[in-house]
């Protein structure tokens, strides 16, 4: 059989597989295709989606660190790096993680200059400027200035994220009023949970609660 022809025999039953969440085997597959053709950027990819879904993140950031360097102009390869630098950074020490900071907020800013309204980079900036200490580079009004960039385009991602960094830094009244904001533009499970999850947990409010799921009821 051509190599073309296996290689693309082999790509449609590694999709299969991948479709219906059988990642170790659809792992196999897509592995022997990269011996015949270690550039292949399609199974680059769904090997880097497998080892993220598994939770692999050294061996996934090393995928997509060879994705963004076969093709430097696609935003998400840039993203997907960092998210798994990120993920990677929760589980180590935190001498070890403060190492690895440069080379995420370099990928997400990357990700961002090659797509403008990219939402999740600008997100997993927000985290880290919230999330580390001064001395390292944290920063509460880096964070809303990439906050403010996501209103430009998404309101609804400006004031969630706002609220964000409200709740981060305990100021849960004006926290409250950006999540409202954004339950009232986004109407979503996503948008709800967020004010649900203040009134329940931060300002331990039942009759606020109970007012919102008669809202939705």
């Amino acid at each position: 059989m051509p190599i073309c022809i296996w290689s693309q025999s082999n790509l449609e039953k590694g999709e299969k597989l991948f479709q219906v969440k059988k990642y170790d085997e659809a792992e196999v597959v897509f592995e022997t295709i990269l011996k015949v053709n270690p550039s292949d950027i399609k199974v680059l990819e769904y090997l880097g989606e497998i080892e993220a879904h598994q939770k692999s993140w050294v061996k996934g950031a090393e995928y997509f660190k060879k994705l963004k360097e076969l093709k430097p102009t696609e935003a998400d390869y840039f993203f997907k790096y960092g998210g798994c630098l990120a993920m990677r950074a929760v589980e180590v020490n935190k001498i070890k993680a403060f190492t690895m900071v440069d080379d995420m907020k370099e990928a997400f800013e990357k990700a961002i200059a090659l797509n403008p309204k990219h939402v999740q980079a600008r997100w997993a900036l927000i985290e880290i400027y919230l999330q580390l200490p001064g001395i390292l580079g944290g920063s509460e009004s880096k964070a809303i200035a990439y906050s403010n960039e996501l209103a430009q385009f998404s309101p609804v991602d400006g004031y969630l994220s706002r609220g964000r960094i409200e709740e981060y830094f305990k100021r849960y009244t004006a926290a409250e009023k950006n999540y409202i904001r954004a339950n009232e533009i986004g109407k979503s499970k996503v948008t709800f949970q967020k004010l649900y999850n203040l009134y329940l947990n931060k300002l331990k409010d039942p009759k606020k609660v109970r007012e919102l799921k008669q809202k939705v009821e």
